[in-house]
């Protein structure tokens, strides 16, 4: 009887309170789609390649799963970053300028140098430090390395079969198809079998110099959290000091211990698939798109200029300013100088500085009971910032 009187008063409590569901966004769905999509796409290659997984290893599907979260979390992401007002208008801009008619040939011309310049040699990190460029180098070069060698391996799209004439040899096959063969104990042999052990060297001498420079540059230390930058690189030692502790049990130690690292490593590769979408991991998928953004620049720099409208001076391209603008609007910010028909981004940086300036001088003249005056020509300017920006 208690209990019947108990239901019945919490289902009338519930009655009486309106159940709230959540409603995803339109962004959300989109991003949502986006990633079901290119998980099955990578699914689908997986079956293909694998010739419907009859060269799939199935102690292999731990990597495989994570590696489908982690395409469905990177793609989910991506899709969210480019829905951004910002992002999405740099992501338009970037691809119109690069097709635009008039820079078409020369954006191809410069496309492959940018390729090897920003990607291959990473020469806008060596600009910012040394030991910097140094640690980038090393992990990116490691990690691709690592990548291009595991994942069509786990994946079944290469795999490796003795001719039945030749046991000395190997052939390689990809998707299935019988490419070039090698004899097993050539140098060739040697690099491809030791493929993984020559990234591991890489992306811990990467590792060693990025955690010497956190200990030790106070600017980067004053700024480090332990996810965003601590955690990828202790993911990166883990997967390659147990990556090098396989080999050495199978190579030297006559198979010692390996159960046991295999598992360890697994476990370390498999967090930090899952861990991809996250944290600075992401910046490896976010960083092709600089690409357009050079371009972007490149199409400003040899276009119209936009000049203050105190000075008269140039500062910036005008569709810089214009998109800027676009941008500022759409997230609901407004700049606007009160009485004019111009905004504060007409406005160079040091007339806004001056603008600052002034406005500090209007605080001070009219704390004081003093007439307040103003410099002409950058009166509108100081009125801009003596009012507050309204958002939407």
């Amino acid at each position: 009887m208690g209990l019947t009187l108990s239901l019945t008063v919490m289902s009338a409590r519930v009655r009486r309170h309106k159940v709230t569901m959540y409603s995803p966004s339109r962004e959300t769905i989109r991003a949502g789609g986006a990633g079901a999509v290119a998980t099955l796409a990578a699914a689908g290659m997986i079956a293909i390649g694998s010739r419907n997984l009859a060269h799939f290893d199935a102690a292999l599907v731990g990597y495989t799963f994570a590696t489908l979260f982690a395409v469905f979390g990177i793609t989910y992401r991506y899709s969210m970053w480019l829905q951004r007002p910002p992002t999405a208008l740099y992501w338009r801009r970037g691809w119109q300028v690069f097709f635009s008619r008039g820079r078409l040939v020369a954006n191809l011309a410069e496309w492959p140098k940018r390729i090897v310049g920003v990607f291959a040699l990473n020469n806008f990190i060596f600009r910012r430090g040394r030991t910097r460029w140094a640690a980038h180098w090393l992990i990116m070069w490691g990690c691709l390395m690592a990548a291009a060698i595991t994942f069509p391996l786990v994946f079944g799209w290469i795999h490796f079969q003795t001719p039945a004439d030749d046991f000395e040899r190997y052939r390689v096959h990809v998707f299935g198809f019988p490419t070039f063969s090698f004899k097993i104990g050539s140098l060739l042999g040697g690099m491809i079998f030791h493929g993984l052990v020559w990234a591991s060297f890489l992306v811990i001498a990467g590792v060693m110099i990025a955690m010497r420079r956190r200990m030790r540059d106070h600017g980067a230390e004053a700024v480090q959290q332990f996810g965003e930058d601590i955690l990828p690189l202790i993911l990166l030692f883990a997967v390659s000091i147990t990556g090098l502790m396989l080999t050495a049990s199978y190579t030297w130690m006559r198979g010692y211990a390996y159960d046991f690292l295999a598992i360890v490593h697994a476990a370390c590769v498999i967090f930090t698939l899952l861990w991809l979408p996250f944290g600075k991991f992401f910046h490896i998928f976010q960083r092709p798109a600089q690409l357009g953004v050079a371009f972007y620049k490149d199409a400003g720099r040899a276009g119209e200029q936009a000049a203050c409208r105190n000075c008269g001076e140039p500062y910036a391209s005008k569709m810089h300013i214009e998109d800027l603008i676009r941008v500022e609007r759409e997230l609901g910010y407004s700049y606007e100088i009160p009485g004019t028909d111009s905004h504060y981004q007409h406005t160079c940086p040091r007339c806004r500085r001056i603008g600052m300036a002034l406005a500090q001088g209007r605080l001070w003249q009219a704390g004081r009971g003093r007439e307040v005056t103003d410099r002409p020509g950058l009166v509108d300017v100081a009125a801009m910032l003596d009012t507050p920006s309204s958002q939407g």
